[in-house]
Order: structure tokens, then sequence, then C-alpha cells
């Protein structure tokens, strides 16, 4: 309980300063936004139109209409972006908010709970900022997301709509325990669970501190001391019980693998997600299908971390390993029908860049632009399961509403610089002029 408490507070101290950058009040009025779009993106076809007014009142669109059948009225509050393409907000279902790309040992064992929830509070407005307005946030120390998550559902700092896991599940050892210390300090990562007994307490525990979604290491991991990406950690009978409780206790279960074997095994068991996939070979796609696992690719990190990261040496090499073969694995898992949501590991490379992920996967994997926006749209919303809430600009769901100059269906990179940002009726970005 003291942790938390010290959380809430660290997260209040810097409400101050960055309330100031926020712009406009956290909760909208009830008059009506006419926002006049020049075009308007619909994510599910691809069909642009142009000339339309999304009518905006409180946090949600209220109706859609050609721009010369909507009259303003007195009180209107009017937003010009006639010369702007309009789409829905993006969603990443992947991000470590509460995390930085600065990877050097002794910055990761002195890292505190109170500095992650700071640190969360500055990405998290630098995240919305890029046009990215709702995120799966799938691992963060202390529970210190379920904090800022709840810090910005208050309004007291501006970020994305999150769903949050709190500390990740793994083994002993594994991708998510705490391996940079020796045996004299007995250090054990807050999600260790081993044997299926303790993987239900740790889910139930995690439930019961504010975790939307459970998140688990079926393999090893590229960020860690000691573990092999491509070895499976928990059991085919360990991850079904995790499922087993998360789905009776309405939560979903992405799973951090890497390696075909748990890739396979943790589709067998029941998750909805696989995150990352590097090593997925055609048993695990075949597997995916049959279930519909999603499959959530991490790739533009790997081009990042590459050119411009400085990984200590037991990291670099698995990066390096790693990223020889991961993208001509999900090019065919893509090309095979599997389900793709864009996530993105947001913290293994700057935040705000998210939406480079999608020109990797149009601009080195093949796939078209439409296809790559709709990971990043409704299929996102799918796996999160607010497909009735947003994903799409349509009467009834969230004002989560950015722009961009052009078009990204000519260009998905122009989704790298987004103008225009609101996200539940209120505007967060606005350099439209």
């Amino acid at each position: 309980m003291f942790k938390r408490k010290t959380l809430v507070t660290a997260l209040l101290l810097v409400v101050g300063a960055t309330a100031l950058s926020a712009q406009p009040a956290a909760h909208p009025s009830a008059k009506r936004t006419l926002v006049r779009a020049g075009h308007l993106l619909d994510v599910k076809t691809g069909k642009l139109l142009d000339n339309e007014t999304i009518v905006v009142v409180g946090e949600n669109i209220q109706s859609i209409a050609p721009s010369a059948s909507v009259a303003q009225q007195p009180g209107d509050a009017v937003i010009d972006l006639k010369g702007m393409t309009v789409l829905p907000g993006l969603i990443d279902v992947h991000t470590h908010l509460t995390g930085d790309p600065d990877f050097d040992p002794y910055r990761e064992l002195t890292t505190t709970d109170a500095k992650e929830a700071i640190t969360g509070v500055a990405n998290a407005r630098t995240t919305l900022l890029a046009g990215i307005t709702s995120v799966r946030n799938v691992g963060a120390g202390g529970y210190s997301d379920v904090d800022l998550r709840d810090a910005i559902n208050a309004g007291q700092v501006p970020g994305p709509r999150m769903q949050v896991s709190g500390p990740p599940l793994g083994i002993t050892g594994g991708h998510c325990d705490e391996n940079l210390l020796p045996l004299k300090y007995h250090v054990v990562g807050e999600g260790v669970a081993d044997g299926i007994a303790a993987v239900q307490q740790k889910v139930r525990q995690n439930i019961k501190y504010g975790a939307d979604l459970i998140k688990i290491c079926a393999t090893g991991g590229v960020l860690s001391k000691g573990d092999d990406p491509q070895a499976s950690q928990y059991t085919l009978e360990e991850m079904r019980a995790i499922v087993a409780d998360a789905h009776r206790l309405g939560r979903k279960v992405a799973a951090h693998s890497h390696g075909s074997q748990g890739i396979l095994w943790a589709s067998e068991a029941g998750v909805d997600s696989i995150e990352h996939g590097s090593y997925i070979n055609d048993e695990a796609i075949a597997e995916m299908k049959k279930n519909g696992t999603y499959l959530v690719p991490t790739l533009y990190l790997e081009d990042w971390q590459i050119e411009k990261g400085s990984l200590p040496p037991f990291y670099h090499q698995k990066m390096v390993d790693v990223s020889a073969v991961a993208k001509t694995n999900i090019k065919r898992a893509m090309q095979a029908g599997v389900k793709i949501a864009m996530g993105t590991d947001a913290a293994v490379y700057p935040h705000g860049l998210n939406a480079h992920e999608l020109d990797v996967y149009v601009n080195q994997l093949g796939m078209t632009p439409l296809a790559a926006l709709q990971t990043a749209t409704i299929n996102a919303v799918d796996l999160m399961g607010w497909t009735a809430k947003t994903g799409a600009l349509e009467p009834g769901k969230w004002a989560d509403i950015i722009a961009v100059e052009k078009s990204p269906l000519e260009d998905v990179r122009i989704l790298q610089d987004v103008k225009f940002v609101m996200k539940g009726g209120v505007v967060y970005r606005n350099e439209s002029k």
C-alpha cells in the first residue's frame, strides 16, 4: 500500500509541469464541436470521403455528414481541417510507457517504481501527441502503469487510453525475472511464479491490484541476461491454468513469445495474442490461424536498435540474432493470414515513433497501406475488446481523431508527422494551420 501511495504522489508532483503543455481541460463540455474534414478516411473500406463534418458532443462522435448539410449553430466550436486527411487515432497494443531505451544494467538496477511513474507521465504525453490515442501497456514495475492509467482517466495528466497488465508473469530465471544481481541479494522479479497453483495466484493478484489484462513470458527474451529467446519457459499446463483464470475473470492474455515452441504452446493454451513471434514456424502459424490468435510484431525496434542503440554485449548479440530472422518469419505469417495487430515495444526505442512500425509492415514486409493501417485501428481494438468504443470514425464512438497532411494510403509514413490530435473530444495538438 505504501508503494502505491508513493507512486500516486510521484505522479501528482509532476502534474503541474505537465499540465501546462497539455493544452485544454481534460473534460470536454457538452456543446457541439464541428470538425470540418477536407478528407475523411474510412479505415474499414479504405474509402476517402471529401468535405465531411464530424459532430462531436462531449467525448463522443454524434454524427458524420457532408459539410454542406451541417450548418454551424450558435455556440458551436469549429475546427478547420479542410486541408487535411482525418482518420481515427492510432492504437499500439504493445507499449511500456514507464520505461525508456536505456538498458545500462546499473540504471536498470537503480530505477525505482516512483521513477517509472514519473517517466510514464512524460512518455504518455509524447505518445498521445504522436497520434496514439489508445495503448496496451504490457509490463511495468510496482503497478506503476495502473497508477498512470488512473491518473490519465482522472484528467490529472495527458496520455492515451490505457489497458495495463502490471508486472508480467514469468518463470524463475526467465525473461521476466531479475537476473542482473548475484545470489547473495536474493532478488526475484515481481511476476515470478512457478507451477499451476503459483501462476493462478499471480493472475488473481494482478487483477486485484488493477490489471486489465495478463502478460506472460512464454519464452526467453532479448533484453534479459542468461536466457534464450528460442527456449520455451512456461509449460503448456501452466499457460492453460493462466488463461483459464484470466478469461474466467474477464481478462485477456498476451504472451511474450519469440521461440516457435513457446508460440505453439501459448496459442494451444488459448492466449489472445503472441507478442514478437520472431521464430514463428509453419506449425505455429497453423495453430494461430486455427485458434484466431493475434500476432503482435514489434519490428521497428530492431531497426532502431541496430542503427542507434547502445546495448550491453549480452543483450546486443541476442538483438542481432533475432533481427536476422524475425522479419522473414513474420512476413510468412502475415502472408498466411494470421491476424495482425500493431505493437511496437515502445521503450525499446524512443516513445513517439510508434508509427514507424507501419512503415516496416508496408515497405519491408509488403503489406498494403490500408492493411497496415487496419492493424493499428480495427484489428487493434478487436484484440482489446474495444470495437464498440473506438478504432473507426463512427457515431457513438469516442471522438479519438487525428489528422495528417495527405492520405496515408498514398504514403503510410505521413503518420509519423501527425498534425492534429483529439482524444475524447479534447484537442491536444493542432498544427493544421
